[in-house]
């Protein structure tokens, strides 16, 4: 697999020694766009470590809309839940971005965790930067604008893949961010009409980042500082 398991920061910053007995049980598995990583309610038997995927973690409500609360991808794991003693969770989690990544069986997980040591300090730290994206992800959605969404989502997205290109259709932006497709296809001209991204087909390019940083609300830094504070090894660049 291109780039290995240290290609996802959070296996990378594990000590030498945790890493060496994490090696051999780390599984890598394709994440196509699309797949159900899990389901709501369901028990979860693997934690996921994307490399060049991303996963999006959505609530889903009874009549099938759904809005997104987190996004996961080089930075990270999928499956906070295995350590923290819940085994599952009311939302489900969807690749947005195809990819690669590994996985690691729920029970050496929480194994590992158990022992105490860095192990332990390393996820409750990525928790709780992982709780700060999902509580900036809220606000952001109750007082900030469609475009301000739009872009904190791309930004955040981008920070997770090593380039400048999405593949993600409107309709699929528009069940990670709860609103309407039209909505996302008026923000989407926008941000194009500005010379921010080139999109196409399902296919956004992002041409200028920093006006891209510019435009978007103050939840995006907010996340991203507190990442670098609580993960400074692990953030994606």
């Amino acid at each position: 697999m291109p780039g290995g398991s240290k290609s996802n920061h959070l296996l990378a910053a594990l000590p030498e020694a945790e890493f060496a007995r994490w090696k051999p049980m780390l599984e890598p598995v394709d994440l196509p766009l699309g797949q159900v990583v899990y389901e709501s309610g369901s028990t979860m038997t693997h934690a996921y470590f994307p490399t060049t995927a991303i996963v999006s973690l959505l609530y889903v409500l009874q009549d099938g809309a759904s809005a997104e609360i987190a996004v996961v991808g080089n930075e990270g794991m999928v499956g906070v839940v295995l350590f923290m003693g819940g085994e599952s969770t009311p939302s489900r989690a969807v690749v947005q971005s195809a990819g690669k990544g590994y996985r690691l069986k729920g029970q050496f997980v929480k194994g590992e965790f158990d022992k105490s040591g860095p192990v332990l300090h390393l996820l409750l730290r990525y928790t709780q930067a992982l709780i700060t994206q999902m509580a900036q992800t809220a606000v952001c959605n109750r007082h900030h604008s469609l475009d301000q969404q739009l872009c904190r989502w791309l930004l955040l997205s981008l920070d997770r893949l090593n380039g400048n290109d999405l593949i993600m259709t409107q309709e699929l932006i528009a069940n990670m961010l709860g609103v309407r497709r039209e909505g996302v296809t008026e923000g989407a001209l926008k941000l194009q009409e500005a010379n921010l991204i080139r999109y196409a087909r399902g296919h956004i390019t992002v041409l200028n980042r920093k006006g891209l940083e510019a435009r978007t609300c103050e939840c995006y830094s907010v996340v991203r500082k507190e990442y670098q504070r609580l993960l400074p090894a692990t953030t994606a660049t």
